[in-house]
């Protein structure tokens, strides 16, 4: 797989430049693949955000060996709870579930300190040119690269009832501010009508 991660890393830099490679030493970090990293990419004229993408999700062998993804976050400044946060989004995938387009996860904590976002909407890289979403490493093999975007508990409940694409247009509709960590939901929450005991 060391193939794969080469390219992949190539692929990364053909896109958003330079990088510095973060590992967790901490948690269950030895059930991921030992090449397991993260890359930080630094804001440049084009692009105003911090890139933190994961490097070897890929690889996994379980419990989807078919399941090539790999995933990256914005963020408005540079932030090392996101090597964090996405080892873990790796280590869910490799040991728990496999991801994929439109899947939803809880992060188990805000975002930001004061953040309604607590999940993650795995979603297309919209804000990047369509060539950043498909790595080719081989003929019959392909890496999906996914934008992960913070969200509000709301928005995955909407997610899930409406769909990816209502929640996708709801963004659009209503110029999400996605490097804002305290915006707010783009939904709100039905509040349930609760009727006495008799």
């Amino acid at each position: 797989m060391a193939d794969l991660l080469t390219g992949l890393r190539e692929h990364y830099r053909a896109h958003w430049g330079e990088f510095t490679e973060h590992t967790l030493g901490k948690g269950p970090v030895h059930e991921l693949q030992s090449e397991f990293a993260v890359l930080r990419f630094a804001p440049r004229e084009d692009r105003e955000a911090w890139t933190y993408a994961t490097c070897g999700m890929a690889q996994t062998s379980a419990p989807c060996e078919h399941q090539r993804v790999e995933v990256f976050v914005l963020a408005p400044h540079e932030d090392e709870s996101l090597v964090e946060l996405l080892t873990i989004i790796a280590w869910f995938h490799a040991n728990r579930e496999a991801l994929g387009l439109g899947h939803t996860v809880n992060f188990g904590r805000p975002w930001h300190a004061g953040s309604q976002c607590d999940h993650g909407l795995l979603s297309l890289p919209h804000l990047d040119r369509p060539s950043v979403g498909l790595f080719g490493w081989q003929p019959e093999v392909s890496v999906q690269v996914l934008w992960l975007i913070p969200i509000t508990m709301a928005e995955r409940d909407f997610k899930i009832a409406e769909g990816l694409d209502a929640l996708e247009d709801r963004f659009e509709q209503t110029g999400l501010h996605y490097l804002d960590p305290f915006r707010d939901s783009v939904v709100s929450r039905r509040r349930r009508r609760w009727w006495p005991r008799r």
